[in-house]
C-alpha cells in the first residue's frame, strides 16, 4: 500500500486507486479468522474526478460461536474516510471521529501474507462492540471523498471485488452502481471485461451492475476520458449552513489544467540519487535500476543529468549534469547495470556531491532531484535535524530553485526526514512497499517529464474575494496534469483568476472568469470536506518542519485533529471510535435475502424509466415509491401491490403529480414495503 505525505494536493501521480470489499475478523480470536461476506455493493458519484464512495459490506455469522467483529478496510491512496456506520440488531449506529490514531488491541498475533496484501499496509480499522451470535447478520457502510488520478484527459478508478484469496464462497449479491457528472464533454465511459447496464451523454454517465450467488473474482475497472480544453478550469462553488468555523460560509473548489497544445516545454536539470546500501538487494535494488533505466530512456531533448548510486561511499556517473545524447544515454545504462546492493546508508554523502552540480543550472529550468531510500542514515550525518538542516542548506548554497521529491521503501525508512525535505523544497514524499518501486516511480516520472509552468502564482480580482486558499505555496504545472485549489469566500460574486509563472524566463499568465455561487447546486455537498482535506495536509507539512514534541508542533496537531473532527475527515491523528450514536431517521435496510432494489433503466431517462426492485422472501403489501427534487420537495408518488416473491416493476412517465413534465435533474426515490425502506436516485436529461 503507497501512502503521500501530500505537500499539495496536485494530482501528481497517475495511480489506479484500488478501492476494495472489508473484512470482518474475529478479535478474540489468536489467528486469523474471518466472517463470511455474503454482499457487497458500491456507490460511487464522481464530480470532475471528485468521487464520493460508499461501499456496503453484509457479513453473515455462519459458525457456531460468537464472533467479535474487526472491520478492515483498505482504504485506497488519496482518499479519506468520512463516515462509518454498521447495522445490527435493526439499528443503524454511526461512529464518531476521535482524536486519538486507530490502535487496536489483540486479534491475531501473525496475520498470513495473502491478509496483508489485501487490507495493505494503512488500512482501516473498527472494532464493533456487539459481539455477534450465531446467524447474526452485521452491515458495515463506509463512505469516504477521494480525488481520482487524472493524466492527460484519463481517469481510472478501480473497484477491488476480487475477494476470492480471502473467501472461496459464493456472494449472495455483488455489485456496483456509478455516476459519473462532469463539466468537460465524456469521451470515453468503460468498464473493461464487465457488461453493465451503461448509459453515456456528453456530461452524465451511469453504469450499473450486479451478480447473484458467484464468488468474488472480478474486480470494477473503470476508465473514463474526458476533453482536454485549452487553458480549462472547472469551478465549483457553494454556500452552506452551519459550517463549523468563522472562516465564510462558501466554499469552493477549483481544478485548473495547463494548456496542453502547448508544444514547447521547460527543459530539466535532472538528478536521480539511488540507495545502493545492502538493505536495498534483492527485489528493491532490481525494481529501482529498471526506473532509473526507464527514466534515463525517456528524457527530453534539451534535457540534462546525473545518476548517483550510493552506500557507505558515493558513486555519480559524472562530476557534473551532461546532456541528454545518445553516448550518454548508453553510459547511464551501462552505470545502472553495474549497481549492486552492499555497506551503509550514507544520506549525506549523497546528497553532498548531488546539489552541488545545481549551482551552474539554468534558472529558467526545471531542477529536479530523485532520491530513493529504503532506510535510515546509518553513516555520515545521522541525527535528523541535523541531516535536514545541512541539506537545506547546500540547497540554499546553489541560489536556484531544486525541487525535491523522495521514495521512501519499507517501514524503517526516517519519514520526518524525507516528509520535510519535500516539504521544504516543493515536492512530494512518497512511501512504498518493495514491490511498488519500479511502477510508481515510473509513473511518477511520467506525470513530470514536460513542464510547463515553474513556481505559478494564484491571484484573484477583487483581492479579498477568497480566504484559506490552499495548496500554499502552488506545485508546478505539468502537461496533461491539474490543479486542485479550495479555499472560502463570504460574498457571492463574479471573480477573475489568474495563474501566472516563470516559463522560459518570462512572465505567463493564465485568466479565467468564474462566479461564486449564493447557493448550494445539488450534487456539490462533498466541497466542505475538499476544503477540509486540503487544510489539514498544508497544516501537516507544517507539522512535519517541526520536532514533534515541540510546542509549535503540537499546537498544529490539535489544529488538525479539531478540523478533522469539525469536517467528518478522519486523518492520521484520529480514527473512527465505537461511540455510537443511533441515526435519527427511520430507515432500515433490509437484510439481504428480502428486498433488493435493483435501480431503475434507462438512467439517464427521456421521458420515462422503469424501477425494478426484487422480493426474495414471502413480503406481502403494497410498494410505495416516493419521488424527490433535490430539494427534497416530493414530486409524486406510485404504488404497486407485492404479492410474495417476485421481481416488480412500476414505471414513471416523467411527470409529475400534477401531470407535468418535470425538469432535467437529479432525481431520489424511495422504496418503501412494510418496515423496509430503500434509496436510490435517477437522472432526468432532455
Amino acid at each position: 500500500m503507497r501512502y503521500l505525505v501530500l505537500v499539495t494536493l496536485f494530482v501528481l501521480l497517475s495511480i489506479t486507486m484500488l478501492n476494495a470489499a472489508g473484512v470482518l475478523v474475529n478479535r478474540n480470536s489468536t489467528s486469523l479468522n474471518c466472517m463470511y461476506l455474503r454482499d457487497c455493493n458500491y456507490q460511487a458519484d464522481i464530480q470532475n474526478q471528485v468521487a464520493i464512495v460508499t461501499v456496503t459490506d453484509v457479513f453473515y455469522n455462519s459458525g457456531i460461536s460468537t464472533f467479535a467483529p474487526r472491520y478492515y478496510y483498505p482504504v485506497p491512496d488519496g482518499a479519506s474516510p468520512t463516515q462509518l456506520r454498521w447495522h445490527q440488531d435493526g439499528v443503524w449506529h454511526v461512529a464518531e471521529i476521535a482524536g486519538v490514531p486507530q490502535n487496536p488491541g489483540g486479534g491475531p498475533s501473525n496475520l498470513p501474507a495473502y491478509f496483508l496484501d489485501y487490507v495493505g499496509g494503512y488500512p482501516l480499522v473498527f472494532d464493533v462492540v456487539p459481539l455477534m451470535a450465531p446467524t447474526d447478520t452485521l452491515i458495515v457502510q463506509l463512505s469516504y471523498v477521494q480525488l481520482l488520478p487524472y493524466s492527460f484527459g484519463n481517469v481510472d478508478m478501480n473497484l477491488r471485488n476480487k475477494y476470492n484469496t480471502l473467501q472461496m464462497q459464493s456472494l449472495q449479491t455483488q455489485g456496483f452502481e456509478i455516476t459519473l457528472t462532469s463539466d468537460r464533454v465524456i469521451q470515453n465511459f468503460s468498464m473493461p471485461g464487465l457488461t453493465p447496464e451503461f448509459s453515456v451523454t456528453d456530461h452524465v454517465a451511469t453504469a450499473a451492475y450486479v451478480v447473484h450467488n458467484a464468488p468474488a473474482t472480478t474486480d470494477y475497472n473503470l476508465n473514463y476520458s474526458v476533453t482536454q480544453d485549452a487553458l480549462s478550469l472547472t469551478s465549483m462553488s457553494g454556500v452552506f449552513d452551519n459550517l463549523p468555523d468563522e472562516l465564510g460560509d462558501g466554499v469552493f473548489t477549483f481544478i485548473a489544467e495547463p494548456d496542453n497544445s502547448e508544444q514547447q516545454f521547460i527543459n530539466k536539470v535532472f538528478t536521480f540519487i539511488i540507495d545502493r546500501s545492502g538493505s536495498m538487494s534483492g527485489t528493491k535494488i532490481t525494481q529501482a535500476k529498471a526506473a532509473a533505466s526507464y527514466i534515463v530512456n525517456n528524457l527530453n531533448e534539451g534535457d540534462m543529468f546525473n545518476l548517483i548510486s550510493f552506500s557507505t561511499n558515493i558513486t555519480p556517473l559524472w562530476d557534473s549534469h551532461q546532456p541528454y545524447t545518445p553516448g550518454n544515454l548508453q553510459s547511464a545504462v551501462t552505470f545502472i547495470n553495474g549497481i549492486s546492493a552492499t555497506g551503509s546508508t550514507n544520506i549525506s554523502g549523497a546528497f553532498g556531491v548531488a546539489v552541488p552540480q545545481f549551482s551552474v543550472a539554468d534558472p529558467n529550468t526545471a531542477n529536479i532531484i530523485i532520491f530513493l531510500t529504503d532506510g535510515q542514515a546509518t553513516t555520515g550525518i545521522m541525527d535528523t535535524n541535523n541531516l535536514i538542516t545541512y541539506v537545506n542548506n547546500l540547497i540554499d548554497t546553489t541560489e536556484t530553485t531544486i525541487y525535491l521529491f523522495n521514495f521512501g521503501i519499507g517501514n524503517d525508512v526516517n519519514t520526518p526526514l524525507l516528509t520535510t525535505l519535500a516539504n521544504d523544497n516543493s515536492g512530494i514524499a512518497t512511501f512504498l512497499r518493495n514491490e511498488e518501486l519500479e511502477t510508481t516511480i515510473t509513473e511518477f516520472y511520467n506525470l513530470i517529464r514536460y513542464p510547463v509552468m515553474l513556481s505559478p502564482i494564484f491571484t484573484v480580482i477583487p483581492q479579498d474575494a477568497i480566504t484559506e486558499v490552499n495548496p500554499s505555496p502552488l506545485p508546478n504545472l505539468y502537461r496533461g496534469n491539474q490543479l486542485i485549489v479550495s479555499g472560502r469566500y463570504n460574498t457571492p460574486q463574479p471573480i477573475n483568476i489568474v495563474f501566472s509563472g516563470n516559463v522560459y524566463g518570462q512572465q505567463v499568465e493564465h485568466s479565467y472568469n468564474t462566479t461564486l455561487a449564493d447557493s448550494l447546486a445539488g450534487g456539490l455537498e462533498f466541497i466542505p470536506k475538499i476544503w477540509a482535506k486540503q487544510k489539514i495536509e498544508s497544516l501537516l507539512q507544517q507539522y512535519y518542519s517541526y520536532n514533534a514534541s515541540s510546542t509549535q508542533a503540537l499546537v498544529i496537531k490539535q489544529q488538525i485533529i479539531d478540523l478533522s473532527i469539525a469536517y467528518g475527515v478522519v486523518c492520521i491523528f484520529t480514527s473512527f471510535t465505537g461511540g455510537e450514536v443511533e441515526l435519527d431517521d427511520e430507515v432500515n435496510t433490509p437484510p439481504v435475502g428480502e428486498i433488493a432494489l435493483m435501480g431503475n433503466y434507462p438512467n439517464p431517462f427521456n421521458p420515462t424509466t422503469t424501477i425494478r426492485f426484487n422480493v426474495l422472501s414471502d413480503l406481502t403489501g403494497t410498494a410505495r415509491i416516493k419521488i424527490y427534487n433535490l430539494k427534497g420537495q416530493l414530486v409524486t408518488e406510485l404504488g404497486l401491490h407485492v404479492n410474495h416473491k417476485g421481481m416488480y416493476e412500476v414505471i414513471w412517465d416523467g411527470k409529475d403529480q400534477n401531470g407535468l413534465p418535470v425538469a432535467s435533474g437529479v432525481y431520489y426515490y424511495t422504496l418503501s414495503l412494510g418496515k423496509y425502506v430503500l434509496t436510490a436516485k435517477m437522472t432526468m436529461m432532455k
